[in-house]
């Protein structure tokens, strides 16, 4: 074979085969074409090994060396034993084989490895009566077997190892970014020629701080391969020492001109042991004297004042493995106050697999890109930080009343009712006929009466009754494939109906959007009549805001659970913890609860449970309010041996407060919290646990120790028995000795 001049192929994550085809194009590869998972090229030999050295996007270089027909176990054998193996290795070496298979009736990857194994294994025993050794971790040679269609492609892997792995990682955290989408990321921001103009970088989230170095290889022009020690070629029988020397010359010359160009580059974490292992990772990348790493929380963010406007780049959660949408969206409308604020005339780039929270960061995206990391599909969203890009968010903390703007944009004019408005109210009345027996014999006084029961009218509605009767309304986001104007027919038509339907004026009608604002939709306000409240649950009185939260500081699915934990309260020491806005604490007490603890780490949610416990004549001695971190909490009382009759644990699925060293996360953290929760109780006391989170999987051989009923269905009240999965729940005691 004729290494001079060869066809080469190198191997990328989906999504980044066109960005991977202009770098190696750029590296000095000739005929270059973009296929599915990868770049086809031509070039000799060192310009493959340059691409393994500079390439900051591939994962493998393959040289193939066989293509043939293998249909068969039979075939792929003969293919490979006529392959001359003793050009590539010799029996004092490794190998091993990575096959990879796709619409071929061989369909066993293991079993093709192996068949390919024996051949070479075969043809080294037939010529010497000896044969390397395979060795799956750091073999001299790695071959890859590509089978597609029933045609194999047998390629030297010159990479050896995947080459993402830079080799400066020396600690990580739960599911890091990967080195080549970190860097796909910062080259589709437009790092290289911000970098290049003396910009600075910014990364509030920087985790293991992959960003942040790959930001200062690329700005010091530093080979991305330097640091490691294994290629594939090393052991490969063709490979020639001094072309890979004077490779190694060049990137080193290059990085040690590179450095002097760094600009400013800086990292922050909330978690003080992400910190900590960005900084450990810089220093192993010999980077520590150009990239700062400290641990802030995100309201501290700040550029320094000697820094030329740059790139403001983080990958936030989006509620993949950490958290879920509804517990992210003040942490991306905090990142959007803080760009707003602070970050005027810089670029920002938000890494994200949730469209919809990218939005609540409101700023309007100039640009966007899709990559993917592992099998989650996300996107790149380019933002330039300029005051006339700016829109107003919808969520937690910032939803008004609609006001005159929202009234003149959705409430229609006096007319006849659409189709579709007389197919909403029928089915609105069906609801109140159907309920109106359970709600009355009950005594139920806020409930749900519509979610979604029409794919075409994506609402919840829910009746308040107080002094006066409200109704609140949240807009599910309707999918890209709705037509936004037929989006906003839907909402003017259940604006038509509801005061007519549910017999209140429009000044009694509550309204959250979720919809980007833009043109004559763009309402500043989200209710008509917002405010608190005070409606009725049993015997409490509780006050609910329809305006200026997400939520309106009652879950109406957990009624049947205030209802049993009031029932069984009596003559019991009662703990809420993530008590929220209090109202369990409320039930317990008025259920004869003879103390009460609630805590929690906002201070709004517990002014607003102290105000609830004013409203029901609480006693504040007995029952006490108490603001801290739960887990915290947890391990004083335990280290003075509190003890509780009865537990009520309703935690968030996802929270990083600023008040929080770590992130909280329901899945991961939910097993410490319930073990040392159950050290509290008493031997005959019950612990209530609740989640909201859909995709929750209780890990029970963790909780052995514990008896575990699983109640959701019996927690599930009737109104809610559209939606079964709106939440979890559990009763948990001790197990008798």
């Amino acid at each position: 074979m004729n290494y001079n001049q060869t066809n080469f192929f190198a191997s990328t994550a989906k999504g980044m085969e066109l960005i991977l085809a202009d770098e190696i194009q750029t590296i000095g590869a000739e005929n270059v074409k973009q296929a599915a998972g990868g770049v086809y090229f031509e070039g000799d030999l060192e310009t493959a090994l340059r691409i393994c050295l500079w390439s900051r996007l591939a994962n493998r270089v393959l040289m193939p060396i066989a293509n043939y027909s293998a249909p068969t176990p039979e075939q792929l054998y003969a293919g490979a034993l006529k392959t001359d193996w003793f050009q590539h290795l010799n029996v004092s070496k490794t190998f091993a084989i990575d096959a990879s298979i796709r619409r071929s009736k061989i369909t066993h990857s293991r079993y093709a490895e192996q068949v390919i194994k024996d051949a070479v294994v075969d043809q080294f025993k037939e010529r010497l009566d000896d044969r390397p050794n395979v060795e799956r971790e750091q073999p001299d040679i790695r071959i890859n077997a590509y089978i597609n269609e029933d045609r194999a492609t047998l390629s030297i892997d010159l990479s050896g190892d995947s080459l993402h792995r830079r080799h400066y990682r020396s600690e990580s955290v739960e599911a890091p970014l990967k080195e080549n989408l970190a860097a796909a990321i910062l080259i589709r921001a437009g790092w290289p020629s911000i970098a290049a103009e003396g910009g600075a970088l910014y990364d509030p989230m920087c985790g293991s701080g992959t960003l942040l170095t790959e930001a200062a290889m690329m700005a010091g022009d530093i080979a991305p391969g330097l640091l490691r020690d294994y290629y594939g070629f090393f052991g490969w029988n063709q490979y020639n020492s001094a072309i890979w020397e004077r490779l190694i010359k060049e990137a080193e010359y290059r990085r040690d001109k590179g450095l002097e160009k760094i600009p400013p580059i800086m990292g922050s974490d909330i978690s003080i042991k992400c910190a900590g292992i960005t900084k450990a990772n810089i220093k192993s990348a010999n980077l520590s004297q150009y990239i700062k790493a400290v641990s802030l929380p995100l309201i501290k963010v700040a550029p320094e004042e000697s820094w030329a406007p740059g790139l403001l780049v983080v990958n936030p959660p989006y509620g993949e493995r950490l958290g879920d949408v509804k517990n992210l969206q003040p942490l991306y409308q905090e990142i959007g106050t803080i760009l707003k604020a602070r970050f005027n005339g810089w670029k920002a780039s938000i890494f994200t697999g949730n469209t919809e929270l990218a939005f609540k960061v409101s700023l309007k995206s100039h640009k966007s890109y899709q990559l993917y990391n592992g099998a989650i599909a996300c996107k790149l969203y380019n933002f330039s930080v300029e005051a006339e890009r700016h829109f107003e968010g919808q969520e937690a903390g910032q939803q008004q009343e609609i006001g005159d703007n929202l009234k003149k944009a959705l409430l229609p004019s006096s007319g006849e009712w659409s189709d579709g408005a007389t197919m909403l109210a029928n089915r609105l009345r069906k609801n109140i006929k159907k309920l109106k027996s359970w709600v009355s014999k009950n005594n139920i006084h806020c409930y749900r009466l519509y979610d979604a029961d029409l794919p075409e009218y994506a609402f919840a509605i829910d009746i308040y009754h107080g002094e006066k009767k409200w109704a609140h309304v949240q807009e599910y986001e309707a999918p890209k494939t709705i037509d936004e104007k037929k989006s906003i027919q839907r909402l003017q038509d259940a604006l038509a109906v509801l005061p007519d339907v549910l017999g209140i004026p429009p000044q009694q009608l509550s309204l959250k959007i979720r919809r980007r604002q833009k043109g004559s939709t763009q309402y500043e306000k989200q209710g008509t009549d917002g405010g608190y409240h005070q409606v009725q649950e049993g015997n409490a009185t509780l006050l609910v805001n329809f305006k200026d939260y997400l939520d309106t500081g009652l879950f109406l699915d957990h009624r049947p659970i205030r209802q049993w934990i009031n029932e069984n309260a009596s003559g019991k020491q009662f703990l809420n913890l993530f008590a929220y806005t209090g109202a369990t604490t409320v039930q317990a007490v008025l259920g004869d609860a003879t103390t009460s603890t609630t805590v929690d780490m906002s201070k709004t949610y517990l002014d607003w449970a102290k105000n609830n416990f004013e409203l029901n004549n609480i006693n504040l001695e007995k029952h006490q309010l108490v603001r801290a971190n739960c887990i915290e909490w947890l391990d004083k009382a335990i280290e003075e041996e509190q003890k509780y009759e009865l537990i009520f644990i309703d935690p968030p699925t996802f929270s990083n407060s600023k008040r929080m060293d770590n992130v909280f996360d329901i899945q991961r953290d939910h097993v410490e919290l319930i073990n040392k929760s159950a050290q509290l109780l008493t031997k005959k006391g019950t612990l209530i646990f609740s989640t909201n989170f859909r995709k929750f999987k209780l890990n029970e051989p963790a909780l052995e120790k514990l008896n575990i009923e699983n109640i959701s269905k019996q927690s599930l009240p009737k109104d809610f028995e559209r939606n079964p999965k709106i939440h979890y729940c559990w009763k948990i005691s001790l197990i008798k000795h």
